[in-house]
């Protein structure tokens, strides 16, 4: 089983346990976290008895938990690999989020998988194999636009749903097609640990030499927001809806989640064929704003067609919002022309030679139409003059709301209080189905005062403060009004509640694992490069098995040297600089720039040549393959599961021999 069509899900991130209980307190209706290994995050890892206890607590509302296991694995990693996915099921996680194909091929329990974003699923035929080869749910590419990701909605099993990132970091390559950070730093990102080489500083250069750009940060790209895209991302058919963050504090994830909450249930009040994926109505002590918590500015990338203004090319850090600019300076102070109220503690920044620098307010006081605000005393002032504009990236005040409890979501109850023969019982039923009956022995008594004992009875059963539920009608289905002392009240709704969730929990679908087609779908190519990431044994045997022909080992795995793709992006330079021939075409002037190719990239003595693939729009970052650094080499010839024919693995490009 999977989401249903009509289930709306959204999905948030999680560093650890403790915030993925948050996400699930502010509106989540299902979490991903990582686990101890495998999870392609090295500094967010969980063991699986925290991850158990999450899944236990999320369980309760509905919502559900799924673990990146999304990084390639080595030969000599797939035994330990299949052990921790089997924990991982007995620890009730619902679903694995994976990016190597060799998983489909070892023993793993019928846990629900999730293809991961760094599967690359940008194609129309992709996404359709995925769907036929036994994943439960598609997570899309960054890249697409809606016509693309509804032409996958129209050919993809109806009941694998779709899956798109709508919020929080963009990587600037194609997931799982970036091998800069390996080629540079020997830290693998398909390894789980990404140097961000692209919010790095470069200077581009042309063909001969000439500066189109001097030391911006020209791989860095601002952050994404499908805010004002939800409806259509909907009606293109996308069911889920995921933050990106797992290293994200707290305080982004509430504010995030909650955010996108909103947004949802206010397209689910509109559209009532459509249902939220887990239950219950959250309550906030804040009014979300992701304004407020970290970002580099915000695009919606692709999604309505490619634009000019994706790239955070300034600064890579949290700028904030900009709030007004400074009027007078003192000698230990400044004032800036500012309608928003600030307070002590706020974080205020500025732009000084490409360089954002910032200071803490130490105290900040209102002087006339302007706030005097007196940094801390070893605050660098570098650049701050009269006319410098200031943003706010730390608002304190809002930091001290999130830092406490800021939710409170609860699940609406009916209860029926009724007599019995022997005594008294109560049934409750949750908005979603769930019903359970509590019954108590007891010697009735007509009351003396029938309108106090009905008001009294009511308010002792409503009183679920710390449950997960809260009351939306009480009946009294009883013969006669009858005394019931608080104490026979207060045993017959906690013992009715805690029935009722265990009910829920045994009323919960259990997530498995799609079956795939038979006989094996046929993959859409029949000869993969390096950019398919195969890195083990089970994965050659995967492909082999769906009619794969000639199949190259994954960048991580060569031992020859040469110059590749280390970055395969839909972010164009020759774009972004108005430099492309598309736009140049008919432009009087501006076809003889655009002639000035080779294009280089420089940082320190990296120097990156960018080549351009016009027809699909993509930019190719060239590098230099290095040797690997494997804990042991992959195979060099294996057999191939299609019968006599093996396969040899070659740095440049693949060899089909016979056997």
């Amino acid at each position: 089983m999977s989401l249903p069509r009509h289930h709306l899900e959204l999905l948030s991130p999680a560093r650890d346990a403790e915030i993925g209980r948050e996400a699930v307190l502010h509106g989540a209706d299902a979490v991903y976290i990582g686990g101890p290994s495998f999870g392609a995050r090295s500094k967010a890892e969980n063991s699986v008895a925290d991850i158990a206890g999450l899944t236990t607590f999320a369980h309760r509302y509905g919502s559900r938990i799924f673990v990146t296991v999304n990084t390639i694995l080595h030969d000599n990693e797939l035994e330990p690999a299949r052990k921790y996915m089997h924990e991982l099921y007995d620890a009730g996680v619902d679903a694995l989020i994976v990016q190597d194909m060799g998983i489909l091929e070892l023993d793993i329990p019928p846990i629900a998988l999730h293809a991961s974003t760094q599967c690359d699923i940008r194609t129309v035929a992709k996404a359709k194999f995925l769907g036929d080869a036994g994943f439960s749910q598609l997570v899309l590419a960054r890249e697409l636009t809606l016509q693309q990701i509804a032409q996958m909605r129209a050919v993809v099993n109806p009941d694998v749903p779709l899956e798109f990132f709508v919020h929080g970091a963009l990587c600037v390559a194609f997931s799982g097609n970036c091998y800069i950070s390996e080629a540079h730093t020997g830290r693998s990102a398909n390894r789980g640990s990404c140097s961000q080489e692209c919010r790095l500083p470069y200077t581009l250069q042309d063909s001969k030499g000439g500066v189109v750009a001097f030391d911006k940060h020209l791989l860095s790209m601002k952050d994404n927001d499908q805010s004002a895209n939800m409806r259509a991302l909907i009606d293109a058919g996308i069911r889920s809806f995921k933050v990106e963050g797992r290293y994200k504090d707290m305080g982004y994830v509430k504010n995030v989640t909650a955010h996108y909450r909103t947004l949802l249930d206010e397209i689910l009040n509109e559209r009532p064929e459509l249902a939220a994926a887990s239950h219950g109505r959250c309550t906030y002590t804040f009014t979300p704003d992701t304004d407020k918590t970290f970002h580099r500015s915000s695009t919606d990338y692709f999604v309505n067609e490619r634009k000019t203004d994706i790239g955070a090319f300034d600064a890579p850090a949290h700028v904030g919002s900009k709030i007004g600019t400074v009027t007078r300076i003192g000698a230990v102070w400044f004032e800036i022309d500012c309608s928003q109220a600030l307070a002590n503690g706020d974080g205020l920044t500025w732009m000084h030679k490409r360089v954002v620098l910032g200071a803490q307010a130490d105290v900040v006081k209102r002087i006339g139409n302007a706030w005097r605000v007196t940094p801390q005393a070893t605050a660098d002032l570098t650049g701050l003059i009269v006319g410098t504009e200031v943003s706010r990236n730390r608002d304190h005040i809002w930091e001290q709301t999130l830092a406490k409890k800021s939710s409170d979501r609860r699940i609406g109850v009916s209860m029926i209080f009724a007599d019995t023969p022997n005594g008294f019982s109560l049934t409750l039923q949750d908005e979603h189905g769930s019903s359970a009956t509590a019954s108590i022995d007891y010697t009735k008594d007509p009351a003396q005062n029938p309108a106090r004992a009905e008001e009294s009875l009511k308010e002792n059963l409503g009183k679920l403060g710390n449950t997960l539920f809260v009351v939306k009608d009480i009946s009294l289905a009883w013969s006669q009004p009858w005394f019931v002392p608080a104490s026979a009240a207060n045993a017959l709704r906690r013992d009715a509640i805690e029935k009722l969730e265990a009910a829920r929990l045994a009323n919960m679908p259990k997530w498995t694992r799609a079956k795939a087609v038979e006989p094996p779908a046929q993959y859409p190519e029949e000869q993969l490069t390096y950019l398919a990431n195969v890195y083990n044994q089970a994965s050659r045997d995967f492909y082999a098995k769906h009619g794969v022909k000639m199949i190259a080992a994954a960048y991580e795995a060569h031992t020859e040297a040469g110059e590749v793709p280390v970055m395969v992006t839909k972010h164009c330079l020759r774009w972004s600089f108005n430099l492309c021939p598309k736009q140049a075409k008919g432009v009087q002037g501006v076809q003889g720039h655009v002639r000035a190719e080779p294009m280089v990239l420089i940082s320190g003595k990296d120097k990156l040549t960018l080549k351009f693939d016009c027809k699909p729009c993509e930019m190719h970052v060239m590098g230099t393959m290095r040797p690997n650094i494997l804990r042991s080499p992959p195979p060099s010839l294996v057999q191939s599961n299609s019968g006599p024919t093996a396969i040899k693995f070659y740095a440049k490009r693949p060899v089909e021999i016979a056997a």
